[in-house]
């Protein structure tokens, strides 16, 4: 694994089963109650969403794994920077998603004349925590993966004002002398 460190493939590695883990809690989330009916993940477009974003990062996470020693074109590094940060901002949307509608299922909303749905549902809602608190870790893992990939990026560039030199030295800019000595 030239392509990748150690800590870096762990978390990739950390990161699937995290995700894989909340897909799953989440999509086969469901409960009856034989006076208010069935509810599933399936009823809440954030939940739907957040199955919808573990699955895609999960799929990421194992191709990177999959095709980081195979790189084959020079800007693989920066590929695998905005694949990465895409992924990391897709987990927050999807887990903020995800908490407001379990907010809404946990305290309702007065104003709206919403009334609490986990006192009757209690199950639904303790399994759509575990699956955020999943989400939440697999997040983890991609915001840590993004300074690491935004670290080998930007550790190959030079700083402002630092210029090469023909024969690969390299030298700082002369600095205008000063004024009025």
């Amino acid at each position: 694994m030239a392509a990748m460190g150690l800590p870096e493939l762990a978390l990739r590695l950390c990161a699937v089963p995290l995700a894989v883990a909340s897909l799953w809690e989440m999509a086969t989330n469901r409960q009856a109650d034989d006076t208010y009916g069935e509810v599933s993940f399936s009823d809440l477009s954030g939940f739907t969403y957040l199955v919808g974003i573990n699955a895609v990062t999960a799929t990421y996470a194992v191709a990177s794994i999959l095709l980081s020693p195979f790189k084959s074109f020079p800007r693989h590094d920066w590929l695998i920077l905005v694949l990465d940060q895409a992924s990391a901002y897709l987990l927050v949307t999807s887990a903020a998603a995800a908490a407001e509608v379990l907010q809404l299922a946990r305290r309702g909303d007065r104003d709206v004349s919403w009334g609490e749905a986990c006192s009757y549902f209690g199950r639904f809602c303790g399994r759509a925590t575990v699956s955020l608190a999943l989400h939440a870790a697999a997040l983890a893992c991609f915001v840590a993966l993004s300074l690491a990939s935004a670290y080998r990026v930007f550790s190959k560039c030079h700083p402002p004002g630092v210029v090469s030199a023909a024969d690969g030295s390299e030298f700082e800019p002369k600095h205008a002398p000063e004024q009025g000595k």
